[in-house]
């Protein structure tokens, strides 16, 4: 019998009945009952336990089952994992809707992404997808958002000549975005955001204005004070250019960042970027705060 039920046993015996008085036969027969009825409910409890898990894989299948189930609407591509990011596809853009879109005559196929929170990690997803597909970025928008927090959220519009083309970008957008969120580190009080990429494209610089081909770094603090340290951080660390400066009243939809994007050569855009981050996350860590990757998985 197990040493730690003998020691159980014998507590409950104690607990239960006097033993003075009792010859060994005796309280050899009332051990051995208790010990019988204590298995019993441990087996009764453990398989009350297994049934209680067997039923919630039973739920969480069911759930998985529920999101991964085809949907019936062909617009629909995907989502990505992060930012409540959607992608969407119009195989044949309506003719007014085409016309206030402002899309070349060329183009009768749109992708679409769109999403509440991360319009950095979107927009560098949306970057490798130009370079990987026959498309174009028509435009990008920054709507107030990030559910309540101090950033946005984004829309992306990619036109093509052919539905299959706007569809692919579309899908690769949404995979590299699993990808870009790696250095978004969110905390209640705000958000530090970085990106990097060797060789800007369309989308880069459709929405900062980056140079085609050449490495460019976007780097993001909120409350907007962090933002400001961190811009003048990544400026003093490496010879780079700054391209673009953003703030909650210029450049931005009113958010409470500061968001600067800097470019020049590849190893000096990638170390300002680096030192942002690590500047970032000490002042948010000094509030108080644990800044997080969002994936665990920093790209940069």
């Amino acid at each position: 019998m197990d040493n730690n039920l003998i020691a159980n046993v014998l507590e409950e015996v104690k607990k239960r009945i006097n033993l003075d008085g009792m010859d060994k036969e005796q309280i050899s027969k009332i051990v051995q009952n208790i010990a019988c009825q204590m298995l019993s409910n441990d087996v009764k409890e453990e398989k009350v336990q297994e049934k209680e898990i067997e039923q919630n894989k039973v739920e969480e299948k069911k759930e998985a089952n529920a999101m991964s189930a085809p949907s019936p609407i062909t617009e629909f591509v995907g989502t990505a994992n992060y930012g409540d990011t959607v992608g969407l596809v119009i195989a044949n853009v309506d003719t007014l809707l085409h016309e206030k879109m402002g899309l070349d005559k060329k183009y009768r196929s749109i992708g679409i992404i769109s999403d509440r929170t991360g319009a950095g990690p979107q927009i560098m997803a949306a970057d490798e997808a130009v370079k990987a597909t026959n498309t174009e970025i028509v435009s990008i928008e920054l709507p107030r958002d990030t559910k309540g927090g101090a950033g946005h959220g984004a829309l992306i519009i990619f036109a093509a000549e052919d539905v299959s083309d706007a569809r692919r970008a579309v899908e690769v957008a949404l995979k590299d975005t699993d990808r870009t969120f790696g250095d978004v580190y969110g905390f209640d009080a705000g958000h530090v955001e970085l990106h990097y990429t060797a060789r800007a494209s369309l989308a880069l610089e459709k929405a900062f204005g980056a140079p085609l081909g050449k490495a460019f770094g976007i780097i993001v603090g909120a409350p907007a004070g962090i933002g400001v340290v961190m811009a003048d951080t990544a400026l003093k660390t490496a010879n780079v250019d700054l391209v673009s400066y953003a703030s909650p009243s210029q450049g931005t939809s009113l958010t409470n960042e500061v968001i600067i994007t800097i470019t020049g050569d590849s190893g000096a855009v990638r170390q300002s970027v680096i030192a942002a981050r690590e500047v970032g996350i000490a002042l948010a860590k000094s509030m108080g705060q644990d800044p997080v990757s969002t994936t665990g998985e920093p790209y940069i």
